[in-house]
């Protein structure tokens, strides 16, 4: 069983950047690609980036967005730059073993282990 728990996630004004961790017990972390997705009130759940052996993002990630890891650490952050009021949700991160296709780690479906999300907040 793995666990995910996250962390990094506050107010920040509009331009700021924030960097989200997820670290994870119980398992070989290394193993497992993750996935970063984010919740905004009224919102469906969306994707914003997964890292196995390559990195992808959504399109808005993309350029303001950087996800990166450190098995030493058994975590994988997300750095988060010229932050949006947008981009205001609860973030929150998954993990499961790697897939050949990258196109399942767009969905939140894919992924067997879940964290329980950090709220960011980005102030106008």
């Amino acid at each position: 069983q793995l666990q995910l728990v996250e962390s990094g996630g506050g107010l920040v004004q509009a331009g700021g950047s924030l960097r989200l961790s997820c670290v994870a017990s119980g398992h070989t972390f290394a193993a497992y690609a993750v996935g970063w997705f984010r919740q905004a009130p009224g919102k469906e759940h969306e994707f914003v980036a997964a890292i196995d052996e390559n990195t992808y993002y959504s399109d808005f990630a993309k350029g303001r967005f950087t996800i990166s890891r450190d098995n030493t650490q058994n975590s994988v952050y997300l750095q988060m730059n010229n932050l949006e009021p947008a981009d205001t949700a609860v973030y929150s991160c998954a993990a499961v073993l790697p897939y050949y296709e990258s196109r399942y780690y767009f969905s939140d479906d894919s992924y067997d282990y879940y964290g329980q999300g950090t709220q960011v907040t980005v102030s106008s």
